[in-house]
């Protein structure tokens, strides 16, 4: 990991890179422990707790752990967040064990409470995809720290 300092002119953009790597517990609370620890890595890089880059990027994080937990859990196995800053964006990366049950969007049942994540990260993330990463697959997406959605 780099070193990072604030930037000068904008309290919210880094002028640094850095890289984040961590493997969580496939369990509902391996995928609260990602988004909390998030925002905290986020603060340490220069993106402060609360402003919208740090909301944003928690949800993100968030709605890929959650899919992570319930669609990609393999029994002892554990998900991958990985999180780099560079160039203006993050890019966030959770892997799981399952490369078959691979992401797709769609109009959630109004009377359900669930299936809006995908829907969410399209709205959110400047792009996403799915690469497929032996013995599983990684589900990323890429936020632009220079929006103001």
């Amino acid at each position: 990991m780099h070193a990072t300092r604030r930037n000068p002119n904008n309290s919210e953009q880094p002028l640094c890179s850095a890289e984040f790597a961590i493997l969580f517990s496939s369990t509902p609370r391996g995928a609260r422990l990602a988004r909390l620890l998030t925002v905290e890595r986020l603060n340490a890089w220069g993106i402060p707790y609360g402003c919208t880059h740090s909301d944003t990027l928690a949800v993100l994080v968030a709605e890929l752990a959650t899919n992570a937990v319930c669609h990609g859990k393999v029994h002892g196995r554990d998900f991958r967040l990985r999180m780099v800053l560079g160039g203006g964006l993050v890019r966030v990366e959770v892997s799981d064990a399952r490369g078959e049950a691979r992401p797709v969007p769609h109009e959630p049942d109004p009377e359900s409470g669930s299936g809006r994540g995908l829907l969410l990260v399209e709205a959110l993330a400047a792009r996403w995809g799915v690469t497929d990463r032996p013995p599983g697959k990684t589900v990323w997406c890429e936020y632009e720290l220079t929006s103001r959605r």
